[in-house]
């Protein structure tokens, strides 16, 4: 594993903004990368990365279908007890999901160690699927890449797949904040899946659902929604006015997917497979054993884009983010040292579609700490 640097394409920018990559700068600052790539080797993706990402979703499913018996334990991830039975039904329910993104630190030569598990609302879905697929046919025949090079990038064919198991006899709604350029072209290019996989798409700002005299939820031409894809977290969802509507089957990602977008769940995994070289340890920050960690990090359980992080090594803080989840509930994880390379600390995204461990998105900041504006760039699989 290591990060090149090679001549960006010219016009590139013109060319995201063309296929709705807008958000390729946001807030001022780039996000994309165009000159640099990550590269590996075929034997490191395949045993380092895809292999652990199937295993960790399998042992995912299995913990989730022990933590819906347990009114105990759904609480302990807090998970409120008036909608302990849609997550418990959604789950016995067989409510379908589509993807996930298990974030990892990985320095080419040890065991990728899981950070969390991105499970109900992960972007950068249309980098990781399209975009740097595109620019790695455009680096291929401006021959700054030889022509044998490729990624880890089954993501599209992937997403097709798993929206065709979808019924498509209704409309498939798709849910998000439309004055996020981020989360509108990522609604976007998952709804362009879905009619690839034959179905009718309707987009709807997520502020606009209503609720009919049925309790059924509705679009703004007062149509039943009947299959939704939401671009918001469950955590929200379950807290808001109009969660009492809340019915297994209509949303995705399903109601379950609450236990494993929610990083309380790392506590209960390792508990499980204690010395799995692909786990960190991580307890609940009550409990005694998260005072044994020398380097540790300190999560919110339902933190986003790097919330709150809190990163001490022998008692002292070394890098602390702030964000709107102070002084609520945290786990204690292990410390677990990123690549790094020019000032430059990576973390690996690694996709998970239906069951299908299939794509892989680099992340790349000077802090330790990822966050919503950290840059992502493009990798290649080398030999």
């Amino acid at each position: 594993m290591k990060r090149i640097t090679l001549a960006e394409r010219d016009g590139w920018r013109n060319t995201a903004r063309e296929v709705g990559f807008g958000f390729h700068e946001m807030y001022g600052e780039p996000y994309w990368t165009d000159d640099a790539a990550y590269a590996f080797t075929l034997e490191q993706i395949e045993r380092d990365i895809e292999d652990p990402t199937q295993a960790l979703h399998e042992m995912c499913l299995d913990l989730v279908a022990d933590v819906v018996k347990s009114d105990e334990t759904l609480a302990r991830l807090n998970i409120p007890e008036a909608h302990r039975d849609l997550v418990r039904g959604s789950w016995t329910a067989g409510d379908r999901h589509i993807y996930g993104r298990f974030d990892f630190a990985y320095d080419g030569v040890s065991s990728a160690k899981l950070l969390e598990y991105n499970a109900d609302t992960p972007t950068s879905i249309f980098e990781s699927a399209f975009f740097q697929h595109n620019w790695l046919i455009d680096q291929i025949e401006a021959g700054q890449l030889p022509g044998v090079t490729d990624q880890f990038n089954f993501l599209q064919e992937s997403l097709v797949e798993v929206f065709s198991q979808f019924p498509k006899d209704a409309i498939f709604h798709f849910a998000c904040w439309t004055k996020s350029s981020e989360d509108k072209g990522t609604a976007a290019y998952l709804m362009d899946c879905a009619v690839q996989a034959g179905h009718r798409v309707q987009l709807i700002d997520i502020q606009k659902i209503g609720v009919d005299a049925q309790g059924r939820f509705t679009d703004t031409d007062n149509r039943t929604i009947d299959q939704c894809f939401k671009l918001y977290p469950w955590e929200d969802m379950l807290r808001e006015p109009f969660a009492k509507h809340l019915k297994p089957g209509c949303f995705v990602e399903p109601a379950w997917k609450a236990i494993l977008s929610n990083k309380a769940f790392l506590p209960l995994l390792w508990d499980r497979h204690q010395g799995h070289p692909n786990i960190l340890p991580a307890y609940f920050e009550d409990d005694p054993r998260a005072g044994d960690l020398d380097q540790v990090v300190l999560k919110p359980f339902f933190s986003r884009e790097g919330d709150n992080v809190t990163i001490r090594q022998d008692g002292a803080i070394v890098e602390e983010t702030d964000g709107s989840y102070g002084g609520t509930p945290r786990i204690a994880q292990a410390f677990a040292p990123l690549f790094h390379d020019d000032g430059k600390h990576a973390v690996l995204g690694s996709w998970v579609v239906g069951d299908r461990a299939c794509g892989l998105g680099m992340r790349e900041d000077s802090s330790l700490i990822t966050r919503d504006l950290s840059r992502f760039v493009p990798h290649i699989i080398v030999e």
